[in-house]
C-alpha cells in the first residue's frame, strides 16, 4: 500500500475516532440528566412521559452524530478522489 493510501486509513480512523468522541460528548448531559432523574442508581423506571422525553433525545443525538460521522467520510472520501484526479 502506498504512503497515500496509508495516510487516508489513518486520517479515516481519526475521524471515526473523534466522530466516537463527539457522540459521547453530546450524551454527556443526557446521562447526567438520567442520573439526576433515577438518583444515580438502578431503580423503578421513572414517569413515562420522562422516559419518552429522554428517549427522544436519544435517538435525536444518535441521528445527528451519525449523520455528522457519515458527512465527515464522504468529504474525506471526496478529497481523496478530488487528490487521486489531480495526481492522475
Amino acid at each position: 500500500m502506498n504512503k497515500h493510501f496509508e495516510d487516508a486509513q489513518y486520517y479515516l480512523k481519526r475521524a471515526g475516532e473523534t466522530a466516537k468522541k463527539g457522540v459521547v460528548e453530546e450524551l454527556e448531559p443526557v446521562q447526567e440528566r438520567i442520573d439526576n432523574i433515577t438518583g444515580g442508581e438502578e431503580t423503578a423506571e421513572p414517569e413515562g412521559s420522562r422516559l419518552e422525553e429522554v428517549r427522544a433525545d436519544l435517538k435525536e443525538i444518535q441521528g445527528r452524530a451519525e449523520g455528522e460521522a457519515k458527512e465527515a467520510i464522504e468529504d474525506a472520501r471526496k478529497k481523496i478522489e478530488t487528490y487521486r484526479q489531480k495526481e492522475a
